[in-house]
């Protein structure tokens, strides 16, 4: 009993100094870390861990249900695709054509209408919102530069970032994106409670506007820059810009980093369902059009699903570019295989939900092995 009580007294103390040492070096964010994702046996964000933030309801007007294809739900999925399933933990799985549903099937307890983290789809709706804030009249263009709103980027190579380097990747910061890395500036700003302090910290690496890299800074910045262009919670201006407006089944949360500061996880987390996400696809798959109405300018979107730099092909703003049987493809894609891929040429739009994706060698291709394995059996069962 002694013993129990030295040692009980030894953990209380261990622990009051390692917490009070994470507030002394300003890495308090790791409790949060350590109590919503790893004490939950996950070692990176999962796709229900919305409900272990602060979020932002984003409501729904008037519902626009998808209409049901002739020949809806009349072939099961291939064998390579349950395979696929079976492997990664595909949560859902929806095949669009011609504007309707021509295959659904949802998998692991969840159903059309089941909440799941958007992760880094997100982004390419933050780029829409940019070009919604150009079109308002609250940013100039694209060549606006990020220091009119943002005074932390205002000194040397950070006074010629522009607004649309953040869209297309090219901001030249140090940002860091590590996933699994407890110390790294993307853990940080996923469980700070002050992301606009994290944001403002950035750092320059090269010159902005030069060439692509990866990096959820860039959106968490580019969000920055329309909040305080706008004067809106971009949650607000998401709501009336594109969730409304799309028809939206079902209303959405946005995770904030927290009840005081209520700023977004831009570069990420919208928990919804595969078929309302899929509506921002049908919107760049028209033109920017919906329904008739013009929802975004037709030109932005030609030129968010072309590359920016030729060197780098795979991205343009806000939207992943690939090809696929020599068809051209623009996709929203998220951190564990969240998919919302868009095949122009046929009017086909695949989206697919999970808890984990096969993943590629970037240097050797950005866009992961399930993604073209996707594309194949979709087309097997379309064909």
């Amino acid at each position: 009993m002694k013993f129990l009580k030295k040692l009980f007294k030894f953990l209380i103390i261990f622990f009051g100094l390692l917490i009070a040492v994470l507030y002394i070096t300003d890495t308090d964010y790791l409790i949060k870390a350590v109590r919503t994702i790893y004490m939950k046996g996950h070692t990176t964000a999962y796709l229900e861990d919305y409900k272990e933030f602060d979020n932002q309801t984003i409501d729904i007007s008037t519902p626009q249900p998808w209409p049901n294809h002739i020949n809806y739900n009349s072939v099961k999925e291939t064998s390579g695709l349950k395979s696929i399933n079976t492997a990664t933990g595909t949560i859902a799985f929806v095949i669009i054509k011609n504007d309707s549903i021509w295959f659904e099937n949802y998998y692991d307890g969840f159903n059309e209408d089941s909440k799941s983290n958007s992760f880094s789809m997100a982004k390419s709706y933050v780029s829409g919102l940019m070009q919604k804030a150009i079109e308002d009249g609250y940013i100039k263009s694209l060549n606006q530069p990020v220091c009119d709103f943002l005074p932390a980027f205002c000194d040397g190579k950070a006074a010629k970032m522009t607004v649309g380097d953040l869209s297309s990747m090219s901001s030249g910061t140090n940002w860091d994106e590590a996933y699994y890395s407890p110390l790294s500036i993307t853990t940080r700003a996923y469980f700070d409670d002050d992301l606009a302090k994290v944001m403002n910290g950035l750092k320059m690496d090269t010159d902005p506007g030069k060439s692509f890299k990866y990096a959820s800074g860039d959106t968490q910045m580019l969000a920055m820059v329309i909040e305080k262009a706008s004067g809106k919670k971009l949650y607000d201006y998401f709501e009336d810009s594109f969730w409304k407006p799309l028809g939206a089944e079902n209303s959405t949360l946005w995770q904030v980093d927290s009840e005081d500061h209520d700023l977004v996880k831009a570069y990420c987390c919208i928990a919804s369902n595969a078929k309302d996400f899929a509506r921002y696809g049908k919107l760049f798959k028209n033109h920017g059009k919906w329904n008739g109405k013009q929802i975004l300018d037709s030109a932005f979107v030609a030129k968010s699903v072309k590359p920016r730099f030729i060197d780098n092909p795979q991205y343009g703003y806000g939207w992943w570019l690939a090809s696929f049987d020599e068809k051209e493809v623009f996709y929203m894609r998220g951190h564990l295989g969240q998919y919302v891929i868009v095949i122009p040429e046929d009017n086909v739009i695949v989206v697919r939900l999970g808890h984990s994706i096969e993943k590629s060698n970037p240097d050797v291709d950005p866009h992961s092995a399930d993604f073209y394995s996707l594309l194949t059996e979709a087309y097997e069962m379309l064909n």
